[in-house]
């Protein structure tokens, strides 16, 4: 059992030194707030080519994971790194594929890793910044809307291990920028909700290798 610190919603800010908007500038918000199939209806998602749509609507991130950061020079603050709630509860080691989060009537299933982008490297301030975020594995956790409702920062969250084919998202961001990723490892991975942009590459290299 763990709990809702914050929720955060985006604040449409351009990245430093552009003229490009980001919405990874979030910061909490109090009261009721809405989360629909596609996250939370007053979220700003300035890149929906990378950000967004039903199997990334809402990013997760620990309190547990932001302690680590603090040893490492970090001040954390709620919504720092882009996050739409962020959790006292498990840390990104803990958490795998398909695991379900319940807050009130809301359910969230785990289906992919956040992956450290430029855009994240400026919002820290920080060139190195992908890097670090990437050798930590704490990457926190997009999740797909299972059942859509009412949260608010307080509220109890429960959480429901997946039952099947287990692949933590630290595992999953290891393979980012592989090229070639184990077969073994891909059908544990199709074996589990992962997102379908993920789930239709896997499958292409597998077919291609027959």
């Amino acid at each position: 059992m763990g709990r809702l610190l914050s929720v955060n919603v985006g604040v449409p800010r351009n990245i430093p030194g552009t003229s490009t908007p980001t919405g990874i500038y979030k910061e909490p918000v109090s009261g009721p707030v809405a989360i629909g199939r596609t996250g939370i209806e007053t979220d700003i998602i300035a890149d929906r080519r990378h950000h967004g749509g039903a199997d990334q609507a809402i990013y997760v991130y620990s309190a547990a994971d932001y302690d680590f950061w603090a040893g490492e020079g970090i001040v954390p603050e709620p919504g720092q790194f882009g996050e739409n709630l962020t959790l006292d509860g498990p840390d990104s080691a803990a958490m795998a594929i398909g695991d379900r989060f319940t807050i009130g009537t809301i359910v969230l299933e785990i289906s992919y890793h956040r992956t450290p982008c430029l855009t994240f490297a400026a919002r820290m301030g920080d060139r190195r910044w992908p890097k670090r975020f990437h050798q930590a594995r704490r990457p926190g956790a997009y999740c797909r809307v299972i059942i859509p409702g009412i949260v608010e920062a307080g509220m109890a969250v429960s959480i429901t291990p997946y039952d099947g084919e287990r692949i933590s998202v630290a595992e999953l961001m290891g393979f980012d920028g592989v090229a070639e990723i184990p077969q073994p490892f891909m059908r544990r991975a199709l074996a589990t909700p992962i997102r379908d942009k993920t789930r239709m590459q896997y499958e292409t290299r597998l077919t291609s290798l027959f």
